[in-house]
């Protein structure tokens, strides 16, 4: 009797303490449930802070430029003399007579249906110079970064496993300067050097623009490609240091894990080991970083592009700002930062998927 009434107490028990147990799907779905209700809440907190974000981005878009101590339609004047009704009549004409808070709601009205106005330089839509500069900045800044993403990840992962060695020290120490060197100024000296030409280094590049003009076919990718080589080494340079630096500090922290020990202790090779095991656990924060600079990508880089003469939204938004131009400044400001925020909330909803520890 004992035997057989000992599991009947047990379940009783259980029973007792548990309340009636689910079955069916029901039970096998329980956990899985409440972890996608987990992620739901996760992607709506991060969907809300990021609209919060974009509308705070479009207040500050509106009253920081006009922070700008200079006149803009003086400044369309080109220094000419121009009676005080004619300017009056340009104030009108571009809206710069209505109340501050006229202006804004104007503005934030425009801005939502993705009218920024026009250009006080161009008079053209601000929207159609940012398509028309969009094209340009994407195919350098993207091949820059396909290039030091894959580079930084590569060396920062070699470094990192060979903690100590020579070629460690070596990319570490250069990593280091290079992160740390303004992009302007390594630009400058690359056109000083490679494009008019030091001593025995002829000028081979030239020293800025996005092509010669007169390039057809098969001719003309080849030149547009020859005015790429120096503004994308400059980009190249500064964006895998940075990558290089984080990957590797990244897998140090993962190299004394007791996973790896275990895993060398099944018998796995060294190689297999950092392949298989620790460069996918090193990998989360520089997934962060990557989707940081992916929105780089969109919002360009305005000295790089500025320095090389470069047609894209950097060097148009330097145009802006000469004057300034204020809705085209407040509505390429607005891309940049939409640009950043849009793939920062996109690496926050991927990362709970590789990292299931991350909106639980």
């Amino acid at each position: 009797m004992t035997a057989d009434s000992t599991p009947a107490l047990v379940k009783q028990a259980d029973a007792d303490t548990d309340g009636p147990a689910p079955a069916g799907p029901t039970a096998a779905r329980g956990p899985r449930a409440q972890n996608t209700k987990a992620y739901l809440r996760y992607v709506a907190a991060k969907i809300a802070g990021a609209v919060v974000s974009l509308f705070a981005v479009l207040v500050t878009s509106f009253f920081l430029f006009r922070l700008i101590p200079s006149d803009p339609v003086k400044q369309m004047t080109g220094g000419r003399r121009v009676s005080a009704e004619q300017l009056q009549s340009l104030r009108h004409q571009f809206g710069l007579d209505q109340p501050m808070w006229q202006q804004f709601t104007t503005y934030v009205g425009d801005a939502l249906t993705g009218d920024f106005g026009t250009s006080f330089q161009f008079h053209a839509p601000v929207m159609d110079k940012i398509v028309e500069a969009l094209p340009a900045t994407l195919l350098l800044t993207g091949t820059a970064y396909v290039l030091y993403s894959a580079l930084g990840i590569w060396l920062g992962t070699r470094t990192a496993w060979r903690n100590g060695s020579t070629s460690d020290r070596f990319n570490t120490a250069l990593a280091l300067t290079l992160y740390s060197v303004p992009s302007f100024w390594l630009g400058l000296l690359l056109i000083i050097v490679f494009s008019v030409g030091v001593g025995p280094i002829p000028g081979m590049f030239p020293t800025g623009g996005l092509e010669s003009g007169n390039e057809t076919g098969f001719a003309y990718v080849l030149d547009v490609a020859h005015h790429m080589v120096l503004p994308v080494i400059t980009l190249v340079a500064v964006g895998y240091a940075q990558t290089l630096l984080v990957m590797r500090s990244s897998l140090l922290d993962e190299m004394g894990s007791d996973y790896l020990t275990t895993a060398r202790a099944k018998g796995l090779r060294d190689d297999a080991v950092r392949r298989k095991h620790a460069v996918p656990n090193a990998m989360l924060p520089t997934f962060t970083l990557m989707f940081v600079n992916l929105g780089h990508v969109v919002a360009g880089q305005i000295l790089v592009e500025t320095v090389f003469s470069w047609p894209g939204l950097g060097g148009l938004f330097y145009q802006g700002l000469s004057v300034p131009d204020l809705p085209l400044v407040q509505g390429l400001f607005f891309v940049f930062a939409t640009a950043v925020i849009l793939a920062n909330t996109l690496a926050d909803l991927l990362y709970p998927l590789l990292d299931p520890r991350v909106g639980r």
